[in-house]
């Protein structure tokens, strides 16, 4: 188990008590402490882990290949610090493994509760990623290092994770894998992640990290997001300047941004019901409401990250035109 860690040393521990739960018993864990200001390498130690720190706070991708760099295991385990798996999880991800050898790399999905923060916007967020990460739903196959199993001679081969990427890390290792292997997604290995308490939190991640994503998109890489809902941001993106419709179409221009907004909550539809279905109508509206703000400054995010590579690109064309000349 490799294990990136910054602060949050009161899920670390969850995470590590889950660990001690598991029905597999050959457990090597590594904590990666990247560079904590709370007692992570304390309560990792007092669990029973390998603590390894990073020089410099870095993010998760270095934390993680550190990690690996030090562990000795047949297979490494990378799991979020904020993630507790299901006992079973570990057990479920060795034998798929073991089975399965063309399988390069094995991913897990999240419950649809939060570990422990349960506002409701923990609570929608836990229900939205559950859908979105459940491979019977996801159009395009996509691993999340979050929750990942890959086996050690696999990872040699392939490689670590690319630390230059920030949002599209996971994406660009799932390609890397499939040029060999199979990847996997299972709903056999699941774990409760503490999710985010407010609305505006949520949104300010979801606008970095689709801004982000769009400018360190490369070629072969999926979009980070499910075909459906990403084409419902772009009609939601387009129900805003519809607003003006009415102004000079009358009552008739006002069905246009409605009718995209409809058309949009009918593209992510299943989303929508599983909400309904398992938490209710009240909750159902209050999820629907947050998803449209969620998947519209996802789009927002994306569009402005698509702008920031173009002037980018234009900026660097003229520079390599100047360097070929001379």
């Amino acid at each position: 188990m490799i294990i990136p860690s910054h602060d949050r040393s009161d899920v670390l521990r969850l995470c590590l008590a889950a660990l001690r739960e598991q029905t597999y018993p050959h457990l090597e864990i590594i904590v990666v402490d990247d560079h904590s200001t709370e007692d992570v390498a304390q309560v990792a130690r007092s669990a029973g882990a390998k603590v390894v720190r990073t020089e410099v706070n870095g993010g998760p991708t270095p934390a993680r290949n550190l990690g690996a760099e030090h562990a000795t295991g047949e297979i490494f385990f990378f799991l979020d610090a904020d993630i507790a798996l299901d006992p079973d999880a570990v057990e479920n991800a060795v034998r798929i493994l073991q089975d399965h050898p063309e399988i390069g790399a094995l991913g897990g999905v999240l419950r649809p509760e939060s570990l422990v923060c349960q506002s409701l916007a923990a609570q929608y967020r836990a229900v939205q990623m559950h859908r979105w990460w459940m491979p019977a739903h996801r159009p395009t196959l996509e691993l999340h290092a979050a929750v990942l199993a890959v086996p050690a001679k696999i990872f040699a081969e392939i490689g670590p994770f690319d630390p230059a990427l920030r949002e599209t890390v996971s994406s660009d290792y799932r390609v890397r894998v499939t040029r060999h292997y199979r990847v996997k997604l299972s709903d056999a290995i699941r774990g409760r992640k503490d999710h985010d308490p407010t609305v505006r939190t949520i949104l300010r991640k979801v606008f970095r990290r689709a801004r982000i994503s769009a400018m360190d998109w490369r070629r072969g890489e999926t979009p980070g997001d499910s075909v459906p809902r990403a084409l419902g941001g772009v009609l939601l993106l387009a129900a805003v300047p519809a607003l003006a419709l009415p102004l000079v179409a009358g009552r008739t221009g006002a069905l246009v941004p409605a009718g995209l907004v409809a058309a949009a909550i009918a593209l992510d539809g299943g989303t929508h019901r599983f909400a309904y279905a398992r938490r209710g109508v009240p909750f159902g509206l209050y999820f629907s409401g947050v998803h449209l703000a969620v998947t519209f400054t996802g789009a927002l995010g994306g569009a402005l990250g698509v702008l920031q590579r173009l002037a980018v690109s234009r900026l660097e064309k003229p520079a390599r035109t100047l360097v070929a000349q001379d």
